[in-house]
């Protein structure tokens, strides 16, 4: 069984806990550690989890909403590390604590119960990745952190039965805001954030009866709203905005594959 619970996401944030059970065989794995130390423990026990129940921890580029505690808690607790060599070079993760692991494009990795595959992503990062899992029967899609869709993302998430998809900024509200320039254009800019209608656009290509579970992420709390990205993901699954779900700063729960 595959399973999935956000913990937090937002720009303040991001961590994702997946789990895979096979038998008597549990693995669980973090997905990004953007959290601060006391924060990431708590909203593990909040989860019914604990560091010492993690098989590893994927980093999916520098930023610090996604690195976070990463250093102290994997050294804390002996969790083996996961990142693009770009990303390991640009987050200084050369501690004797640390137990590093270098992930490419289109390699599987297999950790316990799980495999999980990275695959490339635009985002203004060194090398970021972004990944699917599965326990060898269902299919986990993780994608939050990039400026525009290409067909090799959407030929690594095909296979998906769940996804958690960024949908960041309306445009208009991002226009609006008070952020300067070139922070708007960071943001909109083809190595930035999904806009509403970039990330609907994805979930129009992978439309099938395969797809279910889908879920709003990494949304801007000044230049967002869940409601627009309820109403927009519905439209393009063919489905109604009570069917999606949004995660936020404050997390989401446990979900299955």
């Amino acid at each position: 069984m595959l399973r999935f619970r956000s913990l937090a996401s937002s720009s303040a944030g991001n961590v994702t806990l997946v789990e895979a059970t096979d038998g008597a065989t549990r693995t669980r794995i973090l997905i990004d550690c953007g959290l601060g130390l006391r924060q990431m423990e708590a909203r593990l026990a909040e989860a019914g989890a604990a560091a010492d129940d993690l098989a590893a921890i994927f980093i999916t580029h520098e930023h610090g909403d996604h690195v976070g505690c990463v250093h102290a808690f994997a050294a804390r607790h002996r969790i083996p590390v996961w990142s693009s060599a770009g990303t390991r070079e640009e987050i200084g993760a050369d501690s004797p604590d640390v137990i590093f692991n270098t992930a490419t494009d289109g390699e599987f990795i297999a950790v316990g119960a799980l495999q999980i595959r990275p695959f490339t992503v635009p985002h203004d990062a060194r090398e970021p990745l972004q990944l699917t899992c599965t326990d060898g029967d269902r299919t986990l899609g993780i994608v939050t952190d990039l400026g525009h869709a290409t067909p090799h993302i959407l030929d690594a998430l095909r296979a998906c039965h769940a996804l958690q998809l960024e949908s960041n900024h309306d445009p208009a509200m991002l226009a609006r805001s008070a952020y300067p320039d070139f922070l708007k254009n960071r943001v909109g800019g083809s190595l930035g954030h999904l806009n509403n209608a970039q990330a609907a656009e994805i979930l129009r290509a992978l439309r099938s009866d395969r797809l279910g579970i889908v879920v709003g992420a990494h949304l801007s709390e000044r230049n967002n709203r869940p409601d627009l990205v309820r109403t927009g993901f519905a439209e393009a699954l063919g489905r109604v905005p009570a069917d999606v779900l949004v995660s936020s700063r404050h997390g989401l729960g446990w979900l299955p594959v």
